[in-house]
């Protein structure tokens, strides 16, 4: 099994690092994607789906403001999911979906609007600084199309800072160990 997710598993495993996942649009897919791996109770700590707005707030820390203001649809709202969900969850690496899946516009965004972020230990920050980082997507197809790929797109982020925060020698190590050369 070579899938973005299985890959995610074995690089946080490698680093004993932990995964936690909000979710909005995606309803839990991104967790039941991570949970089909098997090993993934290694790293995976589990997840938050707050689909309704107002827990955005109450169970992830996003600030009320925010919501008010720009409505759950928004790349801040995006990082502060991730970082809330890596607290809350004691957790190494954050990753969080929100967004408009259809058939409606939400909240004055067109459906295909979708925002993804990750949340971790980034290189070059001290062990209690974390940084988080965005992706913002506009997607085609129907409501199922949109959602897959919005787990497809938050996966390959976190895979992308996963993979940038090993060392050429522990990617070399890896790679022994999984019979590459």
């Amino acid at each position: 099994m070579n899938s973005p997710a299985a890959q995610v598993v074995r690089l946080l495993t490698v680093k004993g690092w932990t995964l936690a996942v909000a979710e909005s649009l995606t309803g839990g897919l991104v967790a039941a994607e991570i949970t089909a791996v098997p090993g993934a109770s290694q790293a995976f700590r589990g997840s938050v789906t707050a689909y309704a707005t107002e827990l955005k707030h109450e169970l992830l820390g996003v600030d009320a403001t925010l919501l008010d203001q720009r409505g759950a649809v928004d790349p801040q709202v995006a990082a502060q999911m991730a970082a809330g969900v890596r607290k809350a969850l004691n957790a190494d690496w954050g990753i969080a979906t929100t967004g408009v899946a259809g058939p409606e516009p939400q909240d004055g965004k067109p459906v295909g609007t979708v925002f993804v972020a990750v949340d971790g230990p980034f290189a070059g920050a001290s062990e209690a600084v974390s940084g988080g980082k965005v992706t913002a997507l506009r997607l085609n197809g129907d409501r199922a199309e949109i959602r897959m790929e919005s787990v497809r797109s938050v996966l390959a982020l976190l895979l992308e800072e996963l993979s940038s925060e090993q060392t050429g020698n522990e990617r070399a190590q890896d790679t022994e160990r999984n019979g590459g050369f």
